[in-house]
Order: structure tokens, then sequence, then C-alpha cells
């Protein structure tokens, strides 16, 4: 086979603050044939996700390298392969791959991917509810807070693709369940599709004492367990409700990514002494080892329509940067993704 023209996207400038459409750019590339064992794929549904705004900060260590300028954008996509030298794909099948995503095609060596089941659930649904945001989720659930009947749970961001997971499978598992999310349609969603038993706007309080009178009317026993994707006010709020014993899953952080200056810690940290509270930051690599035991639970709930899931959909590879920028706006409801191109060729 011979090379391909392609689209992608690179990054023009590193975002300070905000990130703008004008820090992006779309470019011609060229996508050279499939050497031995590797495969060209076409990238069909990508995603945008918060963990990528650290990736635009190369001045900041983190547990992943930062993007360059000179290299397209990588992240989740669903993509068919179309090429193939890999004795395990064949052309036609779809993959989820977590490096083909801000380009429309691209060579792999198959050591990212999986091959996924179409019929399962619409092929974005394994960048969310049956991908690395459903695995995240459950691996908070799971193997941190581990929330029992009867406890109360708090998530943050809880209208999100990581958040909307948690708040179900802690339901699943008899807790208690009280989400905060920005909008009166996305409330609405918690309430009668999640099926929450209280959820907060978190837009209606001016400060982390309007949000911790909210919340502590909501959770009266204390909170037990808390999602953490926010950071901010709810992290005080939560910190002031929470329960002797408490369990936190630090996820993210995301109202602090595009801060330009460090912000502050809570004023209220002397909590967690007091009331024995762990606290676990993570990121969802460290469980790819239960991977087999996520699908396994998660996948047989999606399929019967049990656990329910959003996604917010862009057309085309030039509205991804607005998508990602959504993320920080709060206009995407569940998993934000960006249709690349159709399903079949």
């Amino acid at each position: 086979m011979s090379e391909r023209s392609s689209k992608a996207v690179f990054l023009k400038a590193y975002p300070q603050g905000m990130p703008r459409e004008a820090d992006f750019e779309i470019r011609e590339t060229t996508v050279p044939a499939a050497g031995a064992n590797e495969m060209v794929c076409r990238t069909i549904w990508m995603s945008v996700d918060p963990y990528m705004r650290g990736r635009m900060r190369p001045d900041v260590k983190s547990y992943i390298p930062p993007f360059s300028l000179d290299e397209p954008l990588a992240g989740g996509a669903v993509a068919e392969v179309v090429e193939s030298n890999i004795a395990d794909y064949a052309v036609g099948d779809v993959i989820v791959d977590f490096t083909g995503g801000w380009k429309e095609y691209y060579v792999s060596n198959g050591e990212r991917t999986q091959k996924v089941m179409p019929n399962l659930a619409p092929l974005p649904a394994w960048l969310g509810v049956l991908g690395m945001p459903g695995m995240t989720a459950w691996a908070g659930v799971t193997q941190i807070m581990k929330p029992k009947e009867g406890e109360t749970l708090f998530v943050s961001g809880a209208a999100g693709a990581v958040g909307s997971v948690v708040c179900q499978l802690g339901k699943l598992r008899g807790a208690r369940v009280v989400a905060s999310a920005g909008s009166p349609e996305k409330i609405r969603w918690l309430k009668e599709e999640a099926g929450v038993d209280a959820a907060l706007n978190y837009k209606d309080y001016k400060n982390a004492a309007e949000l911790t009178k909210a919340l502590a009317e909501a959770a009266p026993n204390g909170v037990d367990c808390y999602f953490e994707n926010v950071g901010g006010m709810h992290l005080e709020a939560a910190l002031n409700c929470i329960a002797p014993g408490g369990r936190i899953a630090l996820c993210g952080l995301i109202s602090m990514y595009n801060n330009t200056e460090p912000e502050p810690g809570p004023p209220n940290l002397f909590n967690l002494i007091g009331r024995g509270v762990m606290v676990r930051g993570f990121i969802v690599g460290e469980y790819a080892d239960k991977v087999m035991e996520f699908a396994g639970e998660v996948a047989p709930l999606v399929a019967a329509g049990n656990l329910k899931f959003q996604q917010t959909e862009y057309e085309g590879l030039e509205k991804a940067p607005e998508a990602f920028i959504g993320l920080f706006r709060g206009d995407n409801a569940g998993k934000a993704v960006v249709r690349v191109g159709p399903d079949k060729v």
C-alpha cells in the first residue's frame, strides 16, 4: 500500500490559562504504509479528556510526557483498520486505541489497542462508559472508596463521563448518592436517569460556605465517600462534611487546570487528621490489571440498559479544539466525542 494524506490537529502554541481555538491548528500530514508488525487505522470517533490539559504544560512534570508542538496531538479513539501486517488484526476490524485521536489516519503497532464489539453499545461508548472514563470510575469506587450499603457518596463533576458512572456504581452498591453538577439539565438527568438521591447545582452557591450548607443538608449523616473531580470549593465543602473514617478518591481537579498561578489548598485539611480520613490520588493506568474485572461488571450493565450514559457529539476533526475547550466551560453533558469519519468506508 502507498502512503496516505491525513489531516491532524497540532498545538500552535502552549495555552496560557484557558485554552483558545487559536492555540490549535489543522495541518496536512503524510501517513506511511504499514511496516512489519504495523497497521494503518482510520479514526472514526476521537475523545477529548481533561487530562490532556496537563500535557499542554511543558514546564510541569507529570505522569505522562507533554505534547510536542511538532507532532500531532494524541488521545483515545475508535478506529477502523484499513491496512494490517499484524496477525491479530484484519482489515475492517474496529478497535479502541489510546493514541489515535486528533488525526484522520495513523500507524499503530497494536500495543495499546483492543477490538471492540460494535453490537454491545454505540461506538463512542468505548471512549466513555466502556473505556477509560468508565474504568476510572470503576477503579475509584471498587478499589479506593469501597462504599458500603447505607453510606453516603458525594460526587463532584457528577454529570461528566467519569462522575456519572461513579454515581450509578455507588447506587448499585446501596449508597446514598449526592451529586454536584453545573446546570438544571444536568441536575435533571442525574435525578431522572442516573437515579441519585440528591443533586446540587454548584452554580447556585457563591462560595464554599454556601456549598457546605447545601451538602450538609443533603448528607445529614456526613459524607463517607467523596469522588473528587473538581477541587476548589467542592473539596473544601467535602472536607467540612466528611464523616469519621471517610475515603476520598482524588481523580481530578479540573477547576484548577487552567490556573496561571498556584491556588492555595483548602483551609480545613486538618479535618483529615481528626476524622481519620483516607485520601488516595490515582490514575487509571494503575489498575490496568483489573480491566477484565471492570468489563465483567460494567459491560453487562450497559448491554442491559442498567447503566445510563450521555455523550455530547461534535462533527468533524476541525471541531476537536471546540470540544476540548468545552470541557472547561461545562458545555458538555457526559462524554465529549468528535466524529472524525464514517463508521465504515
